[in-house]
């Protein structure tokens, strides 16, 4: 009986222990989350801001080289999306032999 009792004891206190390990690890985890969502909210700000001025600049004749930049040309990029080939020929010759009005 004294040995179960020295046995609980002992788990009780090893249990307390990981408790404590666990918690300043959850600490520790949260503290590091946070400044990492935090520099990536700056981050997401500061490409946001730039887009937005670079989409707000008119210069005419530059229609295409906003579109080109939007778009991915590249057809080998991603394997799981849908095929947008010919819709990437139709802008690809748009930019090469744009609309007459």
């Amino acid at each position: 009986k004294k040995r179960l009792e020295e046995l609980d004891a002992a788990s009780k206190v090893t249990e307390q222990e990981w408790r404590e390990k666990a918690k300043k690890d959850l600490e520790e985890w949260n503290l590091r989350q946070n400044e990492q969502m935090e520099k990536n909210r700056a981050n997401n700000r500061a490409s946001e801001e730039a887009f937005l001025k670079e989409s707000k600049e008119e210069t005419p004749g530059s229609e295409w080289e906003k579109v080109a930049q939007l778009c991915d040309f590249n057809p080998k990029s991603s394997k799981q999306s849908k095929d947008v080939s010919r819709m990437r020929s139709v802008l690809i010759s748009l930019k090469q032999t744009p609309l007459s009005r």
